[in-house]
């Protein structure tokens, strides 16, 4: 009888290297076959693998930094019950926004993927100015973003300065490890600062003077704030390799980890922090998180553990500015922004946006000036972040299901559950909005107010004045998405040589021609 040799396995470092640089060679032309089919001709280099695609989502949360950063939300709107309940139940309607968004990323993953699909399945009627306020929320939403990332690391510099004093420098407005946490917390904080179990999961502190369950609802600015930016992946899809199955998957696993490790954390703290809400709230270093730590861990553990935590925030900053940057590339590609000529040029050294990451940073450096407005503006500035992405995902949920055009499934896709996904992660959205438009108190003074309808109304209305305005308007001269597909030099690679095709946008008709 002959024998039949068994399977094996080898190590992927026993793979030849021309083999693997094959493999790899394939997975960027089918990337750039992909990209193609959108229209777009391949700019960036593909560097970005599956793991590194879910590091930029990941990281632009910063769990341990971003909680610290709003904390300060939570505590007077229900303590710990808002810290543990109020993350738990923000990440399960989340994860239905990451969801809805993965799907739509594996269709047509591209670095304005929001306005893109807006465009795409919209009515023909409504493509270009829902496509125009999807670009201009989502361009928003990623600036407030860098902005209030940025203005949170500002005032955790200024906590560990006036850790490092003894208190004696309180921060002003002008000079404004996750595992470690974890583990380090409980094992040193005092007895007189550990909570009951009954206190951290049942324990509610109302402080706002709002009723108190619509006091645990404002608290949910926390989770709202710290699990977002996850489209990040969405703008890197065309650095990405295999990005129609590596970008979905970043976008659904990062909010899934943020959720479960930063409930984790927060647990953690409500059984660390004391009972005592209000001293956390107005010690003199002006930073709860860092109160608590003081408390628990002294001077010099806590300035070991928040200079990781100042660290962690600026890389948080440098990952919404990579992803910030391609949308306002792409955006500009499309001819949709103010100097979109310079904006959408590309280094031809680091084969990087150079100018559109100039230009982003800047903005948010403009928007930022408003936290000279008080803590008010300070507040407005983190719910705006929230409301332009939240502005920007919803449109292309909503047209995906009643704009009446063709859907064309990626690798990952929800099937008969598309729907009711949709549904629940666009009312999930409205009504967030709407909570992060109240005041921190009833009956507020001009100094209470929360100003985030008014910045948030104010950007919308100027979009659209621009989109209409006679003559110069976007109305005028802004058609979707543009093709830029070198055809006479074959950038159709991977179509097909026979009979290559390209998107052939010039009649909104969204529908391929052959070359």
């Amino acid at each position: 009888m002959k024998k039949t040799s068994s399977p094996s396995f080898v190590e992927v470092s026993e793979v030849p290297v021309d083999t693997r640089y094959a493999y790899e060679e394939r997975s960027v032309a089918s990337d750039d076959a992909a990209l193609a089919n959108l229209g777009y001709k391949q700019e960036f280099k593909r560097d970005f693998r599956p793991l590194e695609v879910f590091g930029i989502g990941f990281s632009i949360m910063g769990l341990l930094p971003s909680i610290a950063s709003v904390l300060v939300f939570a505590i007077p709107n229900g303590g710990p019950m808002a810290l543990v309940w109020g993350w738990a139940i923000c990440s399960i309607f989340l994860m239905s926004v990451a969801l809805a968004l993965a799907e739509l990323a594996s269709s047509a993953p591209t670095s304005g993927g929001l306005y893109y699909w807006t465009y795409t399945f919209a009515a023909p009627r409504w493509k270009r100015v829902f496509s125009w306020v999807a670009g201009y929320s989502n361009t928003m939403g990623l600036v407030s973003g860098l902005a209030s990332i940025e203005w949170g690391c500002a005032v955790q510099l200024m906590a560990a300065v006036s850790i490092g004093t003894n208190e004696r420098f309180i921060p002003t407005t002008g000079q404004t490890l996750c595992l470690a946490i974890i583990i380090a917390l409980p094992a040193a904080t005092p007895p007189e600062f550990k909570n009951t179990a009954s206190y951290a999961f049942g324990g509610f502190v109302n402080l706002s003077g709002w009723p108190n369950g619509f006091a645990f609802v404002l608290s949910f600015l926390a989770p709202l704030w710290t699990i977002g930016g996850f489209d990040g992946p969405l703008h890197i899809s065309e650095e990405a390799s295999n990005a129609r199955t590596a970008v979905p998957w970043a976008i659904v696993s990062a909010v899934g980890i943020a959720g479960v490790l930063g409930w984790v954390i927060n647990v953690v703290l409500a059984f660390c922090m004391g009972t005592d809400m209000e001293s956390i709230l107005e010690n003199p270093i002006e930073q709860p998180m860092a109160t608590v730590l003081f408390n628990s861990l002294g001077r010099n553990g806590t300035l070991a553990v928040w200079s990781i935590v100042v660290f962690m925030q600026f890389l948080m900053g440098t990952s919404i500015l990579t992803a910030g940057s391609r949308q306002t590339f792409a955006f500009a590609r499309d001819g949709a922004l103010p100097f979109s000529g310079f904006l959408y040029r590309m280094n031809k050294r680091t084969q990087t946006p150079a100018n559109a990451v100039w230009a982003s940073a800047f903005a948010a450096m403009l928007l930022g000036l408003l936290a000279f407005g008080g803590p008010t503006a300070n507040n407005a500035i983190f719910s705006l972040a929230i409301a332009g992405q939240y502005t920007a995902f919803s449109l292309p949920i909503v047209c995906r299901f009643v704009g009446g055009c063709a859907w064309v499934p990626g690798p990952f896709n929800l099937g008969k559950f598309g729907l009711p996904v949709a549904v629940v992660a666009v009312a999930w959205m409205g009504f967030s909005v709407v909570i992060l438009a109240f005041p921190n108190s009833p009956g507020p003074t001009a100094n209470g107010m929360n100003y985030m309808a008014v910045v948030y109304a104010g950007w919308i209305i100027l979009c659209l004045v621009y989109y209409y305005f006679p003559v110069y308007g976007g109305a005028c001269w802004f058609k979707g998405p543009r093709v830029t597909l070198d055809v006479a030099k074959g950038a159709g690679i991977g179509l097909g040589m026979d009979e290559q095709e390209v998107v052939d946008r010039s009649d909104n008709s969204f529908e391929k021609r052959k070359v």
